[in-house]
């Protein structure tokens, strides 16, 4: 539809331009949405753009553009509006025509369009989330992290780009040391022994799992062991199988995964130092090595090396030394799904990058706040460590996977989200998630009724006269055939979010255009109940499209 505006008010300003009616030309012609629905299908500022080259008032201009317009026959009126907005509103025989495309089409109709990410036409795209440390069970904040990155990767690859689903984790350090120890200290318990915590120890039952589990396999074998090794990749075996689980319940899948002790290994991470270092950049104080903060925009200089006889890098420094490596291996997209508490840190990581001579435009942070969860108005404590947090696998199963991918969407990322178990839970037009699916499920008994009367769509289906449908079911499809571009605008712009309110307002609609009686899709008139079903395909076609980007099932009965 954009396109075709854009050809109708350029071809009127160059009419205008032959009769000397008008002197210039834009160097691009925007076209949008109005907010407004009332007024029209989509407008124009050309005629503001070019008021001061023009010496007129932009309605005097909009009033000469649209006189030298020629409408085709998809188009059914233009109006100048405001202080000289064009206004285009399109003819029932457009939306006919994009209903039996999208028809033909099924599906594919509406996913992303494509669109150019870089100069020359980039397709390579890495999703980098969740990215938990091997620590514990993924909690309720990680798996809004999840989704979103799982969420982002199924629209680029809707969209037919090279989607790689990247997991960065770190199985060293002072953490999984603690985990360890951790570890053995239950392990003891496990066999009998007296054994004392660590401070700040890990106290989740998941670590006297891992625990019992050493016991059944290996007896007291591990007891005199000189150190904690081999509990710790116990314990990050047993950690990882069980993320992994968690996440093909979410339908979540990850295509490679990088440990951040190999970046140290292979000497990335000095090199970094080493550079940054040569460039004048970092500074010996305290015995740790600190990034200046003012030579890069930074607020503050920030430890890149630990002070200590280990002297260990902070987390960011194997972040510079990752993205580098990211940016190296040619992806033209690099998206970032962080907590909102990394973002001191992303913003130094990427400064630093730059600094060190690349090109960091390609990449795009997706911070995203936390998660509360509520549960008859109060709130349920999570903690990572002791044994009072809620894990992911609970949460999926009080509430189910459907429900915790759509409502992990349906707030925009940066937005912080209170997840209400109780509304979660409730099979009821309230809960989001339930009314989007219950139109679907509305839907697919419309056709087990047509089938019962004996109509069914045939596989041939141009003569059926969809100059039968009433306004308000041309508006239907409208709002159906609108999915396709709030598909796409949600993934160029990182927001995900857009999909499920846009699905929950096509929902309403259809809601109540089959609760009045007078809508009623199999009648006694078989040429209109044929043309209403032909609508009911069609929205039953796009409420299941826009939930399976999403990753929610799209149930024929409930």
């Amino acid at each position: 539809m954009n396109d075709l505006i854009t050809s109708i008010v350029s071809a009127a300003i160059e009419r205008a331009r032959g009769k000397g009616e008008l002197k210039s030309a834009p160097p691009s012609i925007t076209v949008e949405e109005p907010r407004d629905p009332s007024h029209g299908d989509r407008a124009t500022n050309v005629a503001l753009v070019i008021a001061r080259d023009e010496k007129r008032a932009p309605r005097a201009i909009a009033e000469i553009i649209c006189a030298n317009v020629e409408l085709p026959a998809e188009v059914g009126e233009v109006a100048v509006a405001g202080p000289g907005f064009i206004n285009f509103r399109m003819a029932p025989a457009y939306w006919q025509r994009e209903m039996r495309r999208a028809t033909a089409e099924g599906p594919a109709f509406f996913r992303p369009q494509p669109w150019e990410l870089c100069a020359g036409g980039g397709q390579k795209i890495q999703v980098e989330f969740l990215s938990a440390n091997p620590t514990g069970p993924l909690t309720v904040g990680h798996g809004r992290n999840a989704v979103l990155g799982d969420t982002i990767a199924r629209m680029y690859e809707a969209a037919g780009f090279d989607v790689t689903r990247e997991y960065y984790f770190n199985d060293g350090g002072r953490q999984m040391k603690l985990l360890g120890e951790s570890v053995r200290v239950r392990y003891l318990e496990e066999l009998g022994r007296e054994a004392t915590l660590p401070e700040d120890g890990y106290q989740g039952e998941y670590i006297r799992d891992i625990a019992r589990s050493l016991v059944e396999k290996r007896g007291d074998a591990l007891a005199a062991a000189p150190d904690n090794d081999v509990l710790r990749k116990a314990a990050v075996d047993s950690i990882f199988a069980d993320i992994r689980a968690t996440c093909e319940r979410l339908g979540i899948r990850f295509t490679v995964f990088t440990n951040e002790l190999d970046l140290i290994r292979a000497g990335r991470v000095d090199a970094v130092v080493a550079e940054l270092r040569k460039r004048g950049l970092v500074e010996e104080r305290d015995g740790a090595v600190w990034l200046r903060g003012e030579p890069l925009g930074l607020p503050k200089d920030v430890v890149l090396i630990r002070s200590g006889p280990e002297r260990e890098p902070t987390y960011r420094t194997p972040d510079i030394a990752y993205h580098i490596q990211k940016l190296e291996r040619g992806f033209d997209l690099v998206v970032d799904v962080f907590g909102a508490d990394h973002i001191a840190e992303h913003q130094g990581v990427v400064a630093a990058v730059k600094a060190l001579g690349h090109d960091t435009s390609t990449i795009r942070a997706m911070i995203y706040q936390f998660v509360t969860l509520t549960r008859g108005g109060e709130r349920v404590k999570m903690s990572t460590r002791r044994a009072t947090y809620v894990t992911l696998d609970e949460l999926i199963d009080e509430v189910g996977a459907d429900v915790v991918r759509f409502f992990f969407l349906f707030r925009k990322h940066d937005s912080h989200l209170d997840f209400d178990l109780d509304l979660a839970k409730r099979q009821a037009p309230e809960n989001p998630v339930f009314y989007v699916q219950y139109a679907h499920a509305r839907l697919a008994s419309v056709f087990r009724e047509g089938e019962k009367a004996g109509l069914e769509l045939p596989a041939d289906r141009s003569s059926i006269d969809l100059d039968l449908l009433a306004d308000e079911e041309l508006a239907l499809a409208k709002r159906a055939l609108g999915l396709r571009e709030v598909m796409t605008q949600s993934a160029r712009a990182l927001e995900p979010h857009r999909v499920p309110f846009y699905l929950l307002e096509l929902a309403g609609d259809f809601h109540r255009y089959y609760n009045q009686p007078a809508n009623r899709i199999i009648g006694t008139d078989r040429q209109l109940s044929m043309a209403r079903l032909y609508l009911a395909g069609l929205l039953k076609c796009a409420i299941g499209s826009g939930l399976g980007l999403l990753g929610v099932s799209a149930p024929e009965r409930m």
